[in-house]
């Protein structure tokens, strides 16, 4: 097992990382919110996987601590794994203050989970190599529920070695892990991710808003074509609960609009135009004026509903 650290307790790094300590490895964490990373430590001190001891190390096999800064939690760690915000976040996290990179050993892997830009990874890996330690990009896919039950999907790009290395580590929490290139490529993937989800939810809103106008039994109408050539994932998880109206299911709009200027942004430094993707961020931002910045990403609906 690993010595591992976990920079990032939100939504999805607080129970990625308590896959790491399921999974018998040695996990220390870091959250710029102290008490996250204590209710972690209170959570998973002791867990039931191989070994386990108290917050303080001890003596056992396993071990768990907090750490006051991102440089106190990559000390001595073979892996380090972060899920923050934003492109600053990182940079900060990595290079800034009591960044990551300053105390990490010659030879350890960073791998970053956050969803940000493919530049900022690129400007990452190469500060990472002149500490002599790696860096892969590996945003995630699936949600909160994906986090939780350790199903996530983990785009990744870097050096093969590297990868080869931390990818038995992401298998904790990652049901599909792959390297899609050199470094950036694992955010690009990203992004095509976001722009197939972003055009399937506009066309599942339209849908189901035609349906109910026409006075059909929506849920009745998508238990049928749900068998057929018009099945999403969307449709199977978020169908029903856009019937109802309900919009508490992970993923919100404001990180989704956050993922798109991305996306938008990347498209304009390669020069093509993304004209659906455009349109469905316009529909997001309505979303949010109508108060529903927090709402799930399945709440394109509600400017039908409304």
């Amino acid at each position: 097992m690993a010595k591992v650290a976990f920079i990032g307790l939100g939504v999805m790094g607080y129970p990625m990382a308590g896959h790491l300590a399921r999974a018998g490895h040695s996990v220390t964490v870091y959250n710029r919110s102290g008490d996250k990373a204590e209710a972690w430590l209170d959570e998973y001190a002791g867990t039931d996987s191989t070994g386990g001891t108290d917050s303080t190390g001890g003596t056992g096999e396993q071990e768990f601590f907090v750490a006051p800064t991102p440089a106190g939690a990559a000390a001595d760690a073979d892996f380090v794994f972060a899920c923050v915000g934003a492109d600053k976040d990182v940079e900060a996290i990595c290079t800034g203050d009591e960044g990551a990179f300053s105390s990490m050993a010659e030879g350890a892997v960073f791998v970053d989970h956050t969803t940000a830009s493919a530049d900022c990874a690129r400007q990452m890996a190469a500060a990472a190599a002149k500490h002599g330690i790696g860096f892969i990009d590996a945003p995630v896919s699936g949600g909160e529920a994906g986090a939780v039950n350790g199903v996530l999907t983990v785009m990744c790009g870097g050096d093969p070695a590297h990868f080869a290395a931390a990818a038995p580590i992401m298998e904790a929490y990652g049901k599909t892990v792959k390297l899609l290139g050199g470094s950036g490529a694992g955010q690009l993937a990203k992004m095509v991710n976001q722009i197939c989800i972003a055009g399937v939810v506009q066309g599942l809103a339209e849908a189901l808003h035609f349906a109910m106008e026409a006075g059909l039994d929506a849920k009745a109408v998508v238990e049928v074509i749900s068998k057929g050539a018009a099945q999403s994932w969307q449709m199977d998880n978020r169908a029903e609960t856009m019937i109802d109206g309900k919009f508490d299911f992970g993923f919100a709009v404001d990180w989704m609009r956050k993922d798109l200027g991305i996306v938008l942004a990347e498209a304009e430094r390669m020069g093509i135009t993304l004209p659906v993707t455009g349109q469905v961020d316009e529909f997001y931002a309505e979303v949010q004026e109508m108060g529903g910045n927090r709402n799930d990403t399945s709440s394109l609906i509600r400017r039908f509903r409304e």
